[in-house]
């Protein structure tokens, strides 16, 4: 299947987004957060941007006060990880103009669509920005 989530968290833990391509409970999915985030905020920028946790790999990336964190099989390519967050990015960056924290939470339905634009059942299936930015572009001239 490839990615199983996707977490934008801030630098105090709390997650900002969650999406999910595979059926978690509610108190799993807390408990997993939880697990991942106290492991990834924990670790230096000196080390790697990859940690194993149960049966996933997590791919995380900083960017500025939120983290980006992916979790995806174990036979998932890493830097393909790392390049599809940084895509999302500068996708994120060129509709807010440079995405911070409070671009996602006062525009969480956003966020979500861009995500949902570029995966599809835990598969990227949409890599160009001007195609995965267009229907919200459209949405927003509608209203």
């Amino acid at each position: 299947m490839g990615i199983r989530f996707v977490l934008m968290v801030n630098k105090q833990g709390q997650t900002r987004l969650a999406q999910y391509y595979e059926y978690l409970t509610i108190e799993e999915r807390r408990a997993l957060e939880g697990e991942i985030v106290r492991k990834c905020l924990a670790r230096n920028e000196q080390q790697c941007s990859f940690v194993e946790h149960r049966n996933y790999k997590i791919v995380y990336r900083r960017y500025a006060s939120l983290f980006f964190l992916v979790g995806v099989d174990n036979e998932e390519n890493e830097l393909a990880i790392l390049e599809f967050i940084h895509l999302l990015v500068e996708t994120m960056d060129r509709h807010f103009g440079n995405v911070c924290e409070l671009d996602i939470m006062f525009h969480l339905e956003k966020a979500h669509f861009m995500l949902e634009e570029m995966v599809m059942n835990g598969c990227i299936v949409e890599t160009s920005k001007s195609n995965i930015l267009s229907p919200i572009q459209l949405m927003e001239k509608a209203s």
